[in-house]
């Protein structure tokens, strides 16, 4: 179970990696006029749930499997990832 954990992390946090280099890359563009503000915001927007998703899992996983050390790594970020979705449900 414990392997299957961590492989599952593995695996998470590229794909979380990758989605913050996609959001460098995406802003980047917007920032040299490539592309306008409101298909930056489409682009982007559309991968704000998966990541928080995806990061909440891990938090979660690392909370159930007992990894304190990792789960208080993870806290922060996840609990940040979930106001900011709070805040921007409750200003739409």
């Amino acid at each position: 179970m414990e392997a299957l954990v961590f492989v599952f992390s593995l695996f998470d946090c590229c794909a979380l990696i990758f989605l913050s280099v996609y959001f460098i890359i995406t802003l980047s563009d917007l920032e040299c006029d490539y592309i306008n503000a409101r298909s930056c915001c489409s682009k982007l927007n559309k991968w704000v749930i998966p990541e928080l998703i995806g990061h909440t899992i891990v938090t979660v996983l690392m909370l159930l499997s007992l990894h304190w050390f990792i789960f208080l790594l993870n806290l922060p970020v996840a609990t940040w990832n979930i106001y900011r979705m709070i805040l921007a449900l409750i200003n739409d």
